[in-house]
């Protein structure tokens, strides 16, 4: 599992954290979080996988190869042009914005290795009608926590409580 980074010490109220803003400005960086959408293309592709898992399970594989990696270590990998911009201001990212994107993260982390694990014994026993209940839910769950992310990357505070997503995957 990814583990949540330490707090951020900045606010928007710093002088980093506005220097940022002002530095970001016209890339794929949100100036109101300093965080970028194009993390969430790590969990949009596990998301596809997952739907299309019921039709053709021979997508699981590729589904098990699926790894949670840090906001980082998306940019390190990544291509966009922005990358090293959003690797460097990630650290300044106000706590009041970070901590509700990360663990949003981290619960959309632990419900695909969850959702994984479950497929596969649904699959091994031949159980077709519980895959697509359960690839079904787990996306829609998915975009959901990803709706989330996107929100906190535009600023917002919020977060989807764990009993809400326990509840929904019964």
């Amino acid at each position: 599992m990814t583990e949540i980074a330490a707090q951020s010490e900045y606010d928007e109220n710093s002088p980093e954290f506005q220097a940022f803003q002002e530095k970001v400005r016209g890339t794929n960086v949100s100036e109101q979080s300093l965080l970028a959408t194009d993390y969430l293309n790590h969990f949009n592709e596990i998301i596809m996988t997952l739907e299309m898992v019921p039709d053709m399970p021979e997508l699981l594989e590729e589904a098990k190869g699926w790894q949670p990696k840090h906001y980082k270590q998306h940019f390190e990998d990544s291509t966009i042009a922005d990358k090293d911009l959003a690797i460097e201001v990630y650290d300044y990212v106000p706590a009041k914005l970070k901590k509700p994107f990360e663990q949003t993260i981290e619960q959309a982390n632990k419900l695909v290795l969850a959702a994984v694990d479950r497929l596969e014994k649904e699959i091994e026993g031949g159980n077709d009608p519980m895959v697509r209940a359960t690839a079904t839910t787990v996306s829609r769950l998915l975009q959901k926590l990803m709706d989330h992310a996107s929100a906190n990357i535009h600023g917002s505070e919020t977060t989807m409580d764990q009993t809400e997503i326990d509840d929904l995957l019964g």
